[in-house]
């Protein structure tokens, strides 16, 4: 007696699990992942950010940071008429009263937000109308720590917008022959020198010669006056 399975074609038998590879084994079984080389794909490291601003007031930290660039460019020899740094409520006092005065336009240069240097633009007084269309760039300084990222130019260039942008027409300074980096840029930003003193300071037991320069933001346009009638043909 049969159970009726007889003609049923024969089952296949079970295949085999495949063995689990082992660490070793998988790890050679993926696909090899690049690798960033020790030069070339790394991620550039972010460079220092430069910005210029017209400020009307300066936060606590503004302050705390005008005022160590100030005594660092003091220290460097270019501290716009200090010899050595004074001391820190002076300088305090100093910044806040420029805040005060009309007459007088504060910019300050930053890297990475973090305040590096100054210039301001001063006024003539109002009752000057003759040379009320002349202003000048003074106190014109960077901490050492912050050139070569183009604050220089970039703190001088917005100086001069501000300037030719509230009507003046020419834009005046002086500096010491000793500062020759801050020469060669206010030549190469198109000014003229017209005058040196020789006795413009006093520092390390001499006189510093000193020089003075200007420049044109707005020409003036010649008027143009009709023909007499004798000089017509």
């Amino acid at each position: 007696m049969t159970d009726g399975t007889e003609n049923e074609p024969p089952k296949a038998a079970p295949e085999a699990a495949a063995p689990e590879a082992t660490a070793p084994e998988a790890a050679a079984a993926e696909p090899a992942k690049a690798h960033p080389a020790m030069t070339g794909d790394l991620p550039l490291p972010t460079l220092p950010v430069p910005t210029v601003e017209m400020v009307e007031s300066l936060n606590s930290n503004d302050l705390h940071d005008l005022c160590d660039a100030a005594e660092a460019a003091i220290i460097d020899g270019g501290g716009f008429g200090w010899l050595k740094p004074p001391p820190r409520h002076t300088l305090e006092a100093y910044w806040k009263g420029v805040l005060l005065i009309p007459e007088r336009m504060l910019f300050v240069a930053r890297l990475d937000g973090v305040i590096a240097g100054s210039c301001q633009i001063q006024k003539p007084p109002r009752n000057n109308e003759a040379q009320g269309f002349a202003c000048n760039l003074t106190t014109n300084f960077l901490a050492p720590w912050s050139r070569g990222h183009g604050l220089a130019r970039q703190l001088i260039e917005i100086a001069e917008q501000h300037a030719r942008a509230a009507g003046f027409r020419v834009l005046n300074l002086d500096v010491r022959e000793t500062q020759r980096a801050a020469i060669r840029l206010y030549e190469t930003l198109g000014y003229v020198k017209f005058g040196d003193h020789p006795f413009y300071a006093f520092a390390g037991d001499r006189y510093v010669r000193g020089s003075f320069y200007y420049k044109e933001l707005t020409p003036v346009r010649p008027v143009a006056v009709a023909p007499k009638p004798e000089d017509q043909p």
